[in-house]
């Protein structure tokens, strides 16, 4: 078997550093299916999971060529089914091999590696992500490696016009402090929460993390209140992560009726601005985008103020930085956020694919109750694994 005379080995960013860069290049990022594509990871191929607890990445060589890359983390989340519990996960991402050596078990034979790596380190589970029409990579795991499919997520995205969408002057939006985000946090979606983060506070200091924004109806007050427990009767927040400062996308397949309204809505929109026709960005070029995380809704009227919020954190992506041309999100299936969550379907992923496995005896009975949960719960989706 070819995979046999395969080496596995760490990276190593002396000497592997430009290789995987060439590399990247070379592979197309992302399954063919997919509509956005990455196309630039800033110079280090590591970045993406740098800011994790704990990262590894292995690289493949094949008579001194480089064949195949993968990545993967470890965190501490709450997983409940149905009760409290505290699990060591590890996130398998970054899976490429080069096409000529498909099929020839190298990427079978990297995530082998990359959970001996997770076993050692006392995880729990591992799990991963992927596009539910990415064949290859769906059989890889459920086949061959023994995952289960767990959760179909929804991804949301947003593009960013070139004009300010309206907020209503009865919605107050106020940023929090990042003590008191994570206070919010912990209180309403730490025990509540499917993969909700044990380091949260990690993440909202992270020089990533723009801020936690609170919307709330005008009038009501939110000063100290998040101490004393006594909160509005509806509110909604959420955090905001930087994503374009670590890679960039393009758009891969698009089709052809795509292409004309991006040209045609930016030409009628130079012309005649007095129509606010939405005009479609230049996705089509490697380009930045803010990622929402951390939406959390309260209260029976609290889906006008989700909506405040992404329409508050595309106008600042607006004014702030030039390069940001999509906002993304991304929530469990079955959840009511998405209703309220402004996105383009032309652009989104309505399922999204997580698959997961035990890797210790004692996390089987946890793994059967968690496979028989509501899909229904929310998902907390971590920004570092984006």
């Amino acid at each position: 078997m070819a995979f046999e005379k395969v080496k596995i080995r760490s990276y190593d960013s002396r000497i592997d550093r430009e290789r995987v860069e060439e590399f990247e290049r070379r592979c197309e990022v992302g399954p063919a299916e997919s509509v956005f594509l990455f196309t630039d990871t800033m110079g280090d191929p590591i970045c993406r999971i740098r800011n994790s607890p704990q990262y590894k990445m292995l690289v493949a060589e094949l008579h001194h060529e480089l064949v195949g890359v993968i990545q993967g983390s470890i965190k501490i989340v709450t997983i409940c089914s149905p009760v409290e519990d505290q699990s060591r996960v590890g996130y398998i991402l970054g899976l490429r091999v080069a096409p000529c050596h498909r099929r020839k078990g190298i990427g079978l034979s990297l995530v082998k590696h990359l959970e001996e790596w997770l076993i050692d380190n006392h995880v729990d589970f591992a799990y991963m992500a992927t596009d539910k029409d990415n064949e290859a990579s769906v059989k890889l795991f459920t086949d061959k490696l023994g995952f289960i499919k767990f959760r179909t997520p929804a991804i949301l995205v947003h593009p960013v016009s070139q004009r300010r969408m309206h907020i209503s002057p009865t919605i107050e939006i106020a940023k929090l402090k990042i003590e008191d985000a994570e206070r919010l946090y912990r209180k309403f979606m730490g025990s509540s929460t499917e993969f909700f983060p044990k380091d949260i506070d990690r993440v909202l200091r992270n020089k990533l993390s723009l801020g936690t924004w609170i919307a709330y109806p005008r009038g009501e007050s939110w000063d100290k209140e998040i101490n004393s427990g006594q909160l509005p009767p509806n509110w909604a927040v959420l955090s905001v992560w930087n994503s374009g400062d670590l890679f960039k996308l393009r758009v891969g397949k698009a089709p052809l009726s795509c292409l004309m309204y991006a040209k045609t809505s930016r030409l009628i929109d130079r012309a005649f601005p007095c129509l606010r026709i939405p005009t479609f960005p230049d996705v089509f070029s490697p380009f930045g985008f803010y990622f929402m995380y951390g939406l959390h809704q309260y209260g029976p009227r609290s889906g006008v103020l989700v909506r405040s919020l992404c329409r508050f954190v595309h106008n600042m992506a607006m004014e702030l930085e030039e390069d940001c041309k999509v906002i993304v999100t991304e929530v469990g299936g079955f959840d009511n956020l998405r209703l309220h969550i402004p996105h383009w379907k032309l652009l989104s992923c309505a399922e999204d694919l997580w698959c997961i496995k035990a890797l210790r005896k004692e996390a089987q009975d946890t793994l059967f109750r968690l496979t028989k949960s509501p899909a229904s719960r929310a998902l907390f989706v971590d920004p570092r694994e984006v």
